[in-house]
């Protein structure tokens, strides 16, 4: 059975979870927005060759290892982290696998941020 949270309930989850990060690795999100949707589009999913409803996260943007440049002027538009809450939601049946899915996801979505490929990351799982 699926566990629900309402969208205020799911944004104080991920909260807590960006709360979870050693300072040493949250002192670099700079410039970076982390939004909550409830699915990704057909376009990400086609991007990712992933189906919709298996994305339950995604980083948009420049890698942290990739930034810099002339003058280390930072990039205009920020890094994006996105869950999608219902395709999160859909494979938990309580709150504590939600808890637990949230922190994995957004995890692994900062992993991206700070360049690991999908390949690196799975070695960490």
């Amino acid at each position: 059975m699926t566990f629900r949270a309402s969208r205020e309930h799911f944004e104080r989850l991920v909260e807590k979870a960006l709360g979870t990060l050693p300072e040493e690795y949250r002192r670099y999100f700079t410039n970076i927005t982390i939004i909550i949707e409830d699915y990704p589009c057909s376009e990400d999913a086609r991007r990712l060759n992933s189906k919709k409803e298996l994305l339950l996260g995604l980083f948009s943007g420049v890698p942290y290892p990739k930034k810099g440049g002339f003058f280390d002027i930072p990039y205009p538009l920020p890094d994006k982290i996105i869950l999608f809450q219902k395709n999160i939601e859909n494979i938990c049946s309580t709150e504590k696998e939600l808890i637990e899915q949230i922190q994995e996801t957004f995890i692994h979505e900062v992993g991206h941020y700070f360049g690991l490929s999908e390949r690196d990351l799975r070695k960490y799982e």
